[in-house]
């Protein structure tokens, strides 16, 4: 008898939409032409089907509680945006009701503080602890947004928090233009050893040096690969912010080097597996 069973979702963990009518004075600035411009569902729908992706994490990228509904109102009318990861004023008085609302939506899974625009220490300020308590309740994680001068304070910040799932947003920016692998990679291995904590192998080639290869983003994904390991690995396009340096296709073409010495069920992990359990699709 024949194995009928599906294939395995392939899932973009990580992925932006916005209109520049709602962005005024925000990034991006008019100089980066490729994604000064509107982008819409529609837009990124095709690429998916092409590539056979099931669907997407669709993620903020304003720290706005207007951006977040403008997310979710997507997020109602297009199949494929499997979740919402969104912005709430972590250290508002009225934090907790704000994340009690956004978790009624049946898409909204996570939230995501611009941490890399804001003091290092931000994230450890005790401030934090009702609404952090509030995600927890209503099942929402957190999405890291940081750079590799911020790592130690996240750590910090998820020994406090040992309940509460968090995953690294682009590897966490390592400086691949600079080939510098230290202090990231130790801070990395640190973090790895906590087992709420994921990464996204996300974002690598916009850190990157323009005419960038493969080979330049290796050693990153590998450790990333090595200390977290394959099933707390989630792939992410960073569409469109990755049209910087390359395009949907040649992200995923790269990702399939960097992933060319899993076994199959452990890139079935990293392609759409870690997704569906860290996001609860």
């Amino acid at each position: 008898m024949l194995d009928t069973a599906p294939a395995p979702m392939r899932i973009d963990a990580h992925q932006h939409f916005w209109l520049l009518a709602n962005r005024t004075g925000q990034w991006p600035p008019p100089e980066l032409a490729s994604i000064h411009r509107d982008f819409l569902p529609d837009q990124l729908e095709p690429l998916l089907q092409q590539h056979g992706i099931s669907g997407s994490v669709l993620v903020q990228s304003l720290p706005s509680m207007s951006d977040t509904l403008f997310m979710l109102g997507l997020a109602e009318r297009s199949a494929f945006i499997r979740a919402v990861v969104g912005w709430a004023d972590l250290k508002a008085a009225n934090a907790e009701p704000q994340i009690q609302l956004l978790a009624s939506h049946p898409k909204m899974r996570g939230l995501r503080p611009m941490l890399q625009g804001l003091a290092d220490d931000w994230i450890c300020d005790p401030q934090l602890a009702p609404a952090i308590a509030a995600m927890q309740r209503h099942r929402l994680s957190l999405d890291a947004l940081v750079v590799p001068r911020q790592l130690p304070f996240l750590l910090e910040f998820a020994e406090r928090y040992p309940d509460l799932p968090i995953v690294i947003d682009h590897a966490a920016k390592p400086l691949i233009a600079s080939a510098a692998m230290e202090p990231w990679r130790t801070s990395m291995s640190r973090l790895a050893a906590l087992p709420q904590v994921y990464c996204k192998l996300s974002g690598l080639v916009t850190e990157a040096a323009a005419g960038w290869q493969v080979g330049q983003l290796q050693p990153y994904a590998s450790h990333v690969l090595e200390v977290f390991g394959a099933e707390r690995v989630l792939w992410g396009s960073d569409w469109p912010v990755v049209n910087l340096a390359a395009d949907y296709g040649r992200w995923l073409a790269a990702t399939d080097v960097l992933l060319a010495g899993l076994d199959p069920l452990q890139r079935q992990q990293v392609m759409g597996l870690n997704a569906q359990r860290f996001y609860r699709l």
